[in-house]
């Protein structure tokens, strides 16, 4: 499978915030998405993920292929960790063996616990591991640092080198440095509407 845009738009609000966005994203890549808050980064996400409709312009992405991780973790506090993963995995339909994904956010210790009693950087830890019991092959991450101490920002790096290294993709918008120098990096900045209606200029990611 492979993520491709064509002169794609998107808006918050019936406001556009993006415009002319082009690129090909194959399997085994990652893109960092980098520009200021407010500069669309969520919206393109939320667009390709299919929660909203693009304002202009096409994407091709197969159905039932993305994973997206937002600013919400999507834990049920009353399940342990280790039931909250077997619970996304059946929504999913991916691999019901979570143990792989509790190694890899160092969670295995915490397997019993319930997702409510957690600290915030557990239950970031949490929400990310369950990318790992999806199957899906497209990774939307918006800001999944977030509360991460530097350590498990590392796990968190290598579970997405991981994913990339064999045929996964994903699409992380985050303004700390993840160490990914594998990844390409797209600078939403010139795709602002008012910056392409000021200038005229449109630069497009390829």
């Amino acid at each position: 499978m492979f993520l491709s845009l064509s002169s794609l738009a998107v808006a918050r609000g019936g406001v556009t915030l993006l415009q002319g966005l082009s690129f090909r994203l194959l399997p085994g890549q990652a893109l960092i998405l980098r520009g200021p808050n407010g500069s669309g980064k969520t919206s393109l996400l939320r667009t390709l993920a299919g929660l909203q409709p693009p304002a202009g312009g096409s994407y091709h992405l197969p159905p039932d292929s993305v994973a997206y991780a937002a600013h919400a973790d999507g834990l049920k506090s009353t399940l342990t960790v280790a039931e909250n993963l077997a619970f996304w995995a059946r929504i999913y339909g991916g691999p019901a063996d979570g143990d792989h994904a509790l190694a890899a956010m160092d969670l295995t210790p915490l397997a019993r616990r319930r997702a409510g009693d957690l600290s915030a950087g557990q239950k970031r830890r949490l929400g990310l591991a369950r990318l790992l019991v999806t199957g899906r092959p497209l990774w939307l991450l918006d800001e999944p640092t977030v509360s991460l101490d530097l350590a498990s920002v590392a796990l968190f790096a290598d579970v997405v080198r991981d994913h990339v290294s064999k045929g996964g993709l994903a699409v992380i918008a985050t303004h700390v440095d993840l160490g990914l120098s594998e990844a390409a990096v797209l600078d939403l900045d010139p795709h602002r509407a008012r910056a392409i209606q000021s200038s005229g200029f449109d630069e497009a990611f390829a």
